[in-house]
Order: structure tokens, then sequence, then C-alpha cells
């Protein structure tokens, strides 16, 4: 059976509906996460972490060669919409991490203090629970103890949030949120800790055999007499399986989950299990603009109000002394060209009154191409030729008379074009010429009876001046002027 054509208003429903999840993907934030210098292995797999962390919406199989700098990545991030850069390097002592907020900054700067690879963490589990739908959806951020007064603590609260997309709680999907970021910030170590779990939700309020049953996994039943008592009791269920719930994790659902079991207004339990990476991090400074500003906080040194000050008094003069150092620059370099300007027209001024003086009135104009003044020549030796005849004759000239020269096109502008050159053949040696040229009306000798024969067993002795040459085959010959390329 053929299958039904689609509507006009399914394909109009349609295509608004792919329009606008383009508009969606545009307006998100987007991210790049890539290394800088040489780190080593363990240092590649983490950047592939990171960026597993930040999916969808990140570049994961960004290339980056040695040759590229940070101002290539600022000029493909424009059209394609990237807000932030996290760039990893490696020091001799630490591994930095770099947040840069495009287009203008600011820039922060951490020090990885500990990392864990999502490997290590996902071996380390009984049980892990990843999937490749999970990382469909961006995470779920949530940042805490982020409520400090301080200006640095507000700023990395803020590079935080905006490097994921907002969420709306009140038309959320909750189907959507399958993982959780979070980042802790402890206030006495000045340290941040990076957490990523995968978020799985379970129904409450039933027994344990039950929940096996709404997951189509049918438990051990051998000890039971009675099928009650599965809904009733509890059974031995192993470590993994018999997790403890309580008011922590206990919520209302105001919609359905994904899962059976987990219904609208019905009470089920959120798990949290880490996927990793796993990072403990510190800020170290905070720079204006992309790593080129004044620094607005520093983790490790602090200076008082008069150093500030005497710093960006010192680069303020050392801004003003660039300024005027380039405008010296462009002073000298319009002088130069003003004088060579004067000079050109000095020049053309005195060639202009010598050729007054002299009374050379035809004389070409210096700045006019050869083939320019050819032409004109010719044009004024024409003219008079016909003056002469008209004068003289008293009648106007035939036109065959006094043809005119055709002229050649020539182009408007640029240069001349270049013609190539005929390589001319050298003339032949003079020893290859006969040095005996035969008198004229003198008979001309047959082919090879004036030529000497090759010495050896090939010509035979005969009178003086002559020689018998042997039967065909038997004599070879060599031409004068040529020499000989080898043994025959």
């Amino acid at each position: 059976m053929a299958r039904p054509s689609r509507s006009k208003r399914q394909k109009r429903e349609r295509a608004a509906a792919r329009l606008q999840a383009q508009q969606d993907f545009g307006s998100v934030p987007h991210s790049f996460v890539f290394q800088r210098g040489r780190g080593g292995r363990s240092l590649r797999h983490l950047v592939a972490d990171v960026r597993r962390v930040l999916e969808p919406y990140t570049a994961r199989a960004l290339r980056v060669r040695k040759s590229n700098s940070l101002k290539d990545f600022v000029a493909v991030a424009g059209p394609l919409g990237v807000t932030h850069f996290l760039v990893f390097s490696k020091s001799e002592s630490s591994i930095n991490l770099k947040v840069f907020r495009l287009p203008g900054g600011p820039t922060l700067t951490f020090k990885v203090m500990e990392y864990s690879l999502l490997r290590d963490v996902v071996s380390a589990l009984r049980r892990h629970r990843m999937h490749e739908q999970q990382f469909c959806h961006h995470p779920l951020l949530v940042l805490s103890n982020f409520g400090l007064p301080q200006i640095h603590v507000k700023l990395m609260a803020s590079t935080f949030q905006n490097m994921f997309p907002s969420i709306n709680v009140h038309r959320v999907n909750l189907n959507s949120i399958k993982r959780c970021l979070l980042i802790t910030y402890d206030a006495e170590t000045q340290l941040l800790h990076f957490r990523h779990y995968s978020v799985k939700v379970v129904p409450v309020g039933v027994s344990k055999g039950l929940k096996k049953l709404l997951q189509e996994k049918f438990p051990n039943m051998s000890r039971l007499e009675d099928i009650s008592e599965l809904l009733v009791k509890d059974l031995n269920l192993s470590e993994s399986e018999a997790e403890q719930d309580g008011p922590h994790n206990v919520t209302e659902l105001p919609q359905a989950y994904a899962g059976r079991g987990n219904a609208k207004a019905q009470q089920s339990a959120v798990r949290l299990t880490e996927i990793g990476p796993r990072m403990t991090l510190r800020l170290s400074k905070v720079e204006e603009g992309l790593a080129q500003g004044n620094v607005l906080y520093h983790g490790f040194i602090h200076k008082t109000e008069a150093e500030v000050q005497e710093l960006l008094a010192r680069k303020e003069a050392k801004l003003r002394l660039r300024a005027e150092r380039r405008q010296r620059q462009e002073a000298a370099v319009e002088r130069k060209r003003r004088q060579r300007q004067e000079q050109r027209e000095k020049s053309l001024e005195g060639m202009r009154r010598k050729q007054q003086e002299d009374g050379d009135s035809g004389a070409e104009d210096p700045g006019a191409p050869e083939q320019d003044a050819a032409r004109e020549e010719e044009e004024e030796e024409e003219e008079s030729d016909a003056e002469h005849y008209r004068r003289e004759v008293g009648e106007e000239p035939d036109q065959d008379l006094f043809p005119k020269p055709t002229k050649r096109k020539r182009l408007s502008s640029g240069p001349a074009r270049l013609r190539k050159r005929r390589r001319r053949i050298p003339p032949e040696h003079p020893t290859t010429s006969n040095p005996h040229p035969p008198a004229p009306g003198a008979p001309r000798r047959p082919r090879g009876t004036g030529r000497k024969p090759q010495r050896g067993a090939g010509a035979a002795a005969g009178p003086r001046g002559q020689r018998k040459l042997l039967p065909k085959g038997k004599t070879r010959f060599q031409r004068l002027g040529r020499a000989r390329k080898g043994k025959r």
C-alpha cells in the first residue's frame, strides 16, 4: 500500500518547528574547549571529558594545530556563536584553566589542584548509570555557597551561569534533565569542587519487590509461600539494589517522568550517580579583556591601593608613549611623501622652463610614454605632407596619396606586455665548413671520394694521393668536423 502524502499543513508545521529549533540552538551559549602547548596524554583526556560535560553545545571534535593562535579562535567564534573558551595549559608546576568570556572578557584563570578522569570515576563504581541519551541535553547547573559578597565570587557565579542555557522552572520538561553539574565553593580554603552526576528518578512508597516488577526485573521468589508476601514484605536484596531513600531526596513530581511508576503528583526519589570528571580548582586571578587588561583580582599577590595606582599610572604612561611614537612615525611618513611630491613638481617645472627657453615646442612630454610620442610624430609628419601638397598644387590630395597609419590598439592602463624573444641559432663552427670549396664551374666530385677513409682495415693502399675503397660493407667513413661518439 502506498504511503499517504503529507498535507500542506504538516509541511508548514514541520518547517516552522525546524526554524524554531535552529533559532533556539543559536540563542544558547556555545563553548570551545581546547589545549594550548604540550600537556601529555592525561591532559588530553581531561579536555575530552570536559567537552563531554558541556555537550551538546560545544565543539566535540574540535582540532587544534600548533600554528593556531588565540586570534584564530576569536575570528571564528563570532560567526559560530561561541561565547566561552575553556583553555587548558600545563606548566612545570601545575595545570591551569582559563575561562574567556567573548567578545570583551573578562578572563578567569584557575589552578587545577586535583583532577580525576571520567574513566577513573566510572571504574570505581559498582554499577554506573551512563548512556548516550543523557548527553542529548545540557546538564542542570547547581551552584553551592556562591552567595558571598566578594566581587570575585559573584563574578565566578555569573561566569558559570552564562556557560549554560537558562531554565524556566515553570515550563521546563523534566525528561530533558538527565545530568547535573555541581560546583561548590569553600570560603575557608577558597577551593571550587567540580562534580558531574547522572540523574535517576524512581518511585517510592512501594515494596522493593514491587519495584523490581515495575522495572521488569523478577526477584527470586523461591522462599515465598504466597504472592502477597512479595507486596507486603521486603526481600533480601543486594546492597546496590537496596539504596536508602529519605526526606533528603524524595519529592513530589509536578509532571510525569520517564520510567515505570513515575506518575504526576506521586512521591519519587531522585538519585545521583557520579560519572566524572572530578576537579578541584582555585581562582588565581581575574583580568579585563581577553587576558590583556588590568588585573582585577589576584589570589596569591595582594597589593595596596597605592601600588595599584602606581601600576595604573605606569601602564598609562606606557600607552601614552606608544601613541606618541606612532604619531611621530605617521608624521615622518607624511613629511617624506610631501617632499617627494614637491621634488617631482620642481623637476617637471624645470624641464618645462628649459623647453620654453630652447623654443622646442615639439619636444615630448617627459611623463608621456614612448609609443604616444611616436604616434604624435607620425601624425604631425602626415599633416605636414598633406599641407605641403595642398599649398603647392592647390588641390585637395587623394585619400590614397597620404594613407593614415593604422593605430595599434593599446590597453588604457597597465604596463606594456612583454614579448618573447626568439632564440637565435649560433652559426656553425668554422671547422665544419669545407676548407677547400670547389671552383665555380668545376665538376662536382662523387660523394665519398674526397673524404679521408678511416684508418686501419677499411682502406687499401693505392697510388699517391688516391685510396682504393673496399667493397660496400667493409669500409666506414667519418664526416669532417664531427667528433666520434665512441667505438663501434
